[in-house]
């Protein structure tokens, strides 16, 4: 099972850095975890992002992170509001920084950079407001 990638501490180091980037926004970020994608990442990552209700999220500022690690696929999606205001190469290069952990077995470590770099994004366009709440889980989800 695709959970068995992480120890509790690197899980817990991974939903501590969800909640440090969401401590300062309206937006929301989830991480999903999978052994393989069969099919196409980015595809694959859009029917996740729709499984797991990002887009209900109010200003439609979901940032979902897909790693299907076995087969080193990893995608980042922005819903609309927060790819309308992201730099055009701002999850390509968040990827990269990502992917330069992976390849040295620091999955957690990756996770953890490009989540908190997600957060400074959605800070910057959606700062907190004192109304504010938690619309998704800070969990990791786990798939086969």
């Amino acid at each position: 099972m695709s959970k068995d990638i992480f120890t509790t501490d690197q899980k817990q180091q991974i939903v501590a850095a969800i909640k440090e980037a969401e401590n300062n926004t309206s937006g929301e970020i989830r991480v999903h975890i999978e052994k393989k994608c069969n099919e196409d990442v980015l595809d694959h990552a859009a029917f996740m992002f729709d499984a797991l209700n990002m887009q209900n999220t109010k200003q439609r500022n979901g940032v979902l992170i897909y790693l299907a690690y076995e087969d080193r696929q990893l995608a980042i999606l922005g819903d609309a509001g927060i790819n309308q205001k992201v730099p055009v190469d701002f999850w390509e290069s968040t990827k990269d920084l990502m992917i330069s952990h992976f390849k040295q077995g620091n999955y957690a470590e990756g996770l953890s950079k490009g989540i908190l770099l997600a957060g400074e994004q959605l800070k910057k366009h959606f700062p907190f407001q004192k109304d504010d709440k938690n619309e998704l889980t800070d969990d990791i989800s786990f798939g086969k």
